[in-house]
């Protein structure tokens, strides 16, 4: 009989990079945040590679996974693996601020003659919206790395097989060529890399695109407007595989779940499998502001076991969002939308931008304040407006020869990289570490403990959720969603363009570092877990209600101040109190367009 043994081997080794802190070390935790989609999708259609021998019968695929956020990247390690033999890294979901750390490890895997491979958001929206590649993408082509933008789906079997036979080409590019979801191979993570995050969740999308036209995102030129969904099915077998090997917390990383045209087929689905097999699933789901408006949608989230949404308000000043093409957020239903949320139990996670043509440090703060006040939202994270690749606004500024900060690690959404009108590069860096200190104050965080109570929601997974962001800006002063737990620094891994630190310098900082972060994470959990007793042991807790949780009145606008600090915000009411003048002037305007 012949041999059943497999007599060549190829070995992928897929890696996800993280990026550097200002100090240069590369972000790593022992358990960090979320684990990536990215990972997930492109390690399922490595397994799917594997399962149907696409190499050849006598060809076995090794696959390694690895998520930088949480594990350390030996790169001697892995060139001493893939050397003598065929074998690929594939450095993988690359965005602008990691592109540095992927291009560090890159140039020492290609010093050790390791096949190269790198795809992502960069490559992939620079490639999309500039005429040609920009200088960093042809290094890494003249470095022998191939660059591959557009999704792997039905193409990435093509590119293992040029690199099994040495023709891997300098660059694959699919942007204009982007697959259907229907029926495409499972994302999926070992649940021996999904331990190494947070607690037991996972990630996947359920669909692709977003139809609206925001000019500082990058979702709609590299994943396009139109809507590409899993089909219900499919996002069930995702679920149930992940539920067999003890996973059942998934964040849905659709960068806008309400806009996914089969949103009510796949949440039905999951309400089946909770309210009638019981299984204890839970999500996390990205929507925008207007979503509350689709009927059903945000009840039906609900039963699905939505604990947590994401919601981009972005800011509370209408001429700011028009100025972005942010044209679906209509401050005057803020309060509905975010009160329909609160009632089904969920908690509001929203982003908000720093940094928009009319910003002040002033006019900043004050809005931070007005929306501690007036609107009930759970957790703000704050972002600095940054022209990322792959953005209309990067493109605009590119074009015109503007200043663009040359370091990509910066393009994190948390520093400053480009100019602004009125404020200067240090006002706004300073205004944005204020504007963290001010919403999570401790007299901030206890009312947001008190609405969690009055509205139905867990005081206790609040506290948590409070100290997590607490603790990443104050402790780690890094963004909460580049958050996690127990910083883990290597002293030789260091930007390659800072010195390497003495031992007698570095690591007896690294451990007082460790205690005194350690201290007071312990201190501010005692005092808010006093505070949480405190709610608990009070009869009248559930009574608690302020100006965010006041029921929305019809043209009741007057009792806050946030439709009142602006002229856009009182034109944005007297549109919505008087619509036939709002008709009549917009027909003004246009016959005033006309010569």
């Amino acid at each position: 009989m012949p041999s059943t043994q497999t007599s060549k081997r190829f070995s992928l080794v897929l890696i996800k990079p993280s990026h550097y802190d200002d100090d240069g070390y590369v972000i790593q935790w022992l358990r960090s945040a979320i684990p990536s989609n990215t990972l997930a999708v492109m390690n399922g259609l490595a397994l799917d590679c594997k399962e149907r021998r696409v190499l050849g019968d006598d060809v076995e695929i090794d696959i390694s996974a690895f998520d930088e956020t949480n594990t350390r990247v030996r790169t001697d390690r892995i060139a001493r693996r893939l050397s003598g033999g065929r074998g690929m890294v594939a450095l993988v979901g690359v965005q602008s601020n990691q592109y540095p750390r992927a291009m560090d490890i890159a140039r020492k895997l290609r010093a050790a003659g390791v096949t190269v491979c790198m795809g992502g958001f960069h490559a992939s929206g620079c490639l999309a919206m500039l005429p040609e590649p920009t200088p960093e993408l042809k290094e890494a082509m003249d470095l022998g790395i191939s660059l591959f933008a557009g999704e792997a789906e039905g193409r990435f079997e093509m590119v293992m097989r040029d690199a099994f036979n040495g023709t891997l080409k300098p660059l694959y590019n699919y942007m204009d060529d982007l697959p259907s979801l229907d029926g495409a191979t499972m994302p999926i993570l070992p649940g021996s890399r999904v331990k190494r995050t947070a607690g037991t969740m996972t990630s996947f999308d359920a669909g692709r695109g977003c139809p609206f036209l925001c000019s500082f995102c990058t979702i709609i030129n590299v994943q396009g407007r139109k809507s590409r969904r899993r089909s219900p099915d499919d996002v069930e077998r995702i679920i149930r595989t992940n539920l067999a090997q003890g996973v059942n917390r998934f964040f849905i990383t659709d960068d806008n779940f309400a806009r996914n045209t089969d949103w009510e087929k796949i949440l039905d689905r999951l309400i089946l499998m909770r309210e009638q097999e019981k299984l204890n699933i839970k999500f996390i789901l990205q929507v925008d502001t207007m979503c509350y408006r689709l009927p059903h949608f945000i009840e039906k989230s609900g039963r699905a076991g939505v604990a947590r949404v994401f919601i981009g308000l972005e800011s509370i000043n209408p001429n700011s969002l028009l100025g972005a093409r942010k044209k679906q957020n209509k401050i005057t239903e803020y309060r509905k939308m975010l009160l329909a949320w609160k009632h089904a139990g969920v908690t509001v996670f929203a982003g908000y931008i720093l940094g928009f043509p009319s910003d002040t440090p002033e006019s900043i703060i004050r809005d931070i304040k007005i929306i501690q006040r007036e609107l009930p939202i759970d957790l703000l994270e704050f972002h600095c407006l940054t022209p990322l690749p792959g953005s209309e606004d990067h493109q605009k500024l590119y074009k015109d020869g503007a200043y663009l900060d040359p370091d990509l690690n910066k393009y994190d959404l948390e520093h400053v990289t480009a100019e602004h009108s009125t404020m200067s590069r240090a006002q706004w860096e300073q205004v944005y570490e204020e504007a963290w200190k001010v919403y999570y104050s401790t007299g901030h965080m206890e009312t947001v403990m008190r609405r969690a109570v009055a509205t139905g929601c867990n005081p206790g997974n609040m506290l948590l959720l409070l100290t997590w962001y607490w603790g990443c800006i104050e402790l780690e002063k890094i963004h909460p969603l580049q958050g996690g737990y127990l910083r883990r620094k290597y002293r030789k891994e260091r930007r390659p363009t800072l010195p390497i630190e003495s031992p007698l310098v570095f690591y007896p900082r690294y451990v007082v570092d460790l205690v005194w972060k350690h201290m007071r994470l312990a201190k501010q959990i005692w005092r808010f877990g006093r505070f949480r007793q405190k709610l608990k042991n009070d009869p009248n807790a559930r009574n608690y209600t302020d100006l965010a949780l006041t029921p929305v009145v019809d043209d009741d606008f007057d009792s806050f101040e946030m439709f009142k600090i602006s002229e856009s915000a009182k034109s944005e009411v007297s549109r919505l109190r008087h619509p036939s003048d709002a008709r009549t002037a917009k027909s003004s305007d246009v016959f005033k367009l006309v010569p």
